[in-house]
């Protein structure tokens, strides 16, 4: 009995040696530390829910309402809930399997010459099978680690659409108050405007400007009151942003009240957190390494298709009222012709390759989208202070200049000229103070955070 089981214990061996483990993942060496040195970030670890760092309760309701209502995550967690019942099935395929059949008949007399009686005889049949497939060499363990795998990308899937809503909902609530603020702006320029025009316009009536002045005056009046627009449009569109990522139509965001008079914006460094700690928390990096997990997993279902199946059945029933059990051991084998066998652990070594190739492409991707998002915001908020300063600047010169004009000292185009420089310094800035907002929002999409506070929202 030893000699007849000594072929398939050697099997064993062999088939659980080759069904290798997946292959560990590791930082690049580059992938720790500060990101960069620089004045906007710091190596604070970036906080699950960044977008309360900018300490606004109606931004914080937004973003709760985005996660509760988003069609998008419905999407998202179906495709969970179907990854989890495949693990489930998986699991219970290492599981013995009972099946019970019942069968009632009733024979008629009429149809049997032979029968002896008149009265219908009831047969009654009640069978119970069961099967089990001997796991002998790991293709149902090595099946449940890829379904294992497979749900946990799908989880980190999930994390990356709640990252995204997050992110998306935090832009254009940032979209919102800057339209707010560039509205408000771009009126109290026109409006400014307007008022320099009449005056002109007195002067020429008087005769102490000509109509050069005029025209002049009314180009940067004209100029003014067309910036309304661009920002009139911008607030629209984010009313009905908002709208969307709440599962609401955009006729629903006309009678939206949101109140904010300038984009949100940072108190302090942006907290970036190192390497390391990024590569832990991007959803896309999570979900590319255990798609690299279920891949390697697959390539040992591949792998134990080289090796016999066992299965033990059995069946115990009452059949045409006499007891009946019976048993049997089951061993299938496709050999010689492996061919089949060896195209499907082909199949399964490239889509390893391929995965190796995406998990790479995910962590080179975040490394870049972070330097990159750094990078940005510290280029817009140093051309912010300088727009800043240029305000400061261009409010005194229009002082200036429409001080010596009433002297007599200096022609009506010099306070022309300043308040066109005034209203073009003014709007820029707010331009600039909107893209502060935006490149903060881009950063922390870029690190990632936002998803294991989220975790219970559904």
């Amino acid at each position: 009995m030893m000699a007849r089981l000594a072929p398939l214990a050697a099997l064993l061996g062999a088939a659980c040696a080759s069904i290798p483990p997946p292959p560990p993942v590791k930082a690049p060496a580059g992938a720790t530390g500060a990101f960069a040195a620089l004045p906007v970030a710091s190596i604070d670890p970036v906080p699950d829910d960044w977008w309360r760092l900018y300490e606004s309760s109606e931004l914080d309701r937004l973003v709760r309402a985005s996660l509760s209502a988003n069609a998008d995550l419905r999407v998202a967690y179906a495709n969970l809930d179907v990854a989890r019942a495949a693990l489930r099935q998986a699991r219970a395929a290492r599981s013995p399997q009972m099946t019970v059949e019942s069968a009632l008949g009733i024979d008629d007399p009429a149809s049997q010459p032979s029968a002896s009686s008149n009265v219908p005889t009831t047969d009654y049949d009640f069978a119970a099978t069961a099967s089990w497939e001997i796991d002998l060499f790991g293709r149902l363990r090595a099946a449940a680690t890829a379904a294992s795998a497979d749900a946990a990308a799908q989880e980190a899937a999930l994390d990356g659409v709640r990252l995204a809503v997050v992110a998306d909902t935090v832009l254009a609530y940032a979209d919102l108050c800057g339209a707010t603020q560039g509205i408000a702006a771009a009126r109290e320029v026109s409006a400014a405007q307007e008022r320099s025009l009449a005056l002109v316009t007195e002067q020429l009536q008087a005769g102490e400007v000509s109509p050069l002045e005029v025209s002049q005056a009314a180009t940067i009046a004209a100029s003014a009151r067309a910036e309304i627009a661009p920002f009139e449009a911008q607030h629209a569109n984010a009313l009905y942003r908002l709208a969307a990522l709440q599962g609401r139509s955009p006729a629903e965001a006309r009678a939206f009240s949101i109140d904010c008079a300038a984009p949100p914006r940072l108190p302090k460094a942006a907290p970036v957190g190192d390497g390391a700690a990024l590569l832990l928390r991007r959803p896309d990096v999570r979900e590319a390494e255990r798609r690299l997990a279920a891949a390697a997993a697959r390539v040992g279902v591949a792998r134990a298709d080289f090796y016999p199946r066992v299965n033990l059945g059995g069946a115990l029933g009452l059949l045409a009222g006499g007891f009946t059990a019976v048993a049997s051991p089951l061993v299938t084998w496709a050999f010689p012709n492996q061919g089949p066998a060896r195209a499907r652990l082909e199949q399964a070594r490239a889509t390893e390759r391929g995965a190796l190739a995406g998990w790479d492409v995910a962590v080179f991707r975040a490394l870049r989208e972070v330097e990159t998002a750094l990078a940005g915001y510290d280029a817009e908020v140093r051309r912010n202070r300088a727009l800043g300063a240029a305000s400061v600047e261009a409010r005194a010169y229009a002082r200036r200049a429409a001080a010596r004009v009433r002297l007599g000292d200096a022609p009506g185009l010099l306070r022309a000229d300043a308040e066109r420089s005034l209203a073009n310094a003014r709007l820029q800035q707010v331009q600039s103070d909107l893209q502060v907002s935006r490149a903060e929002v881009a950063l922390f999409r870029a690190l990632g955070g936002g998803w294991r506070s989220t975790a219970s929202v559904r």
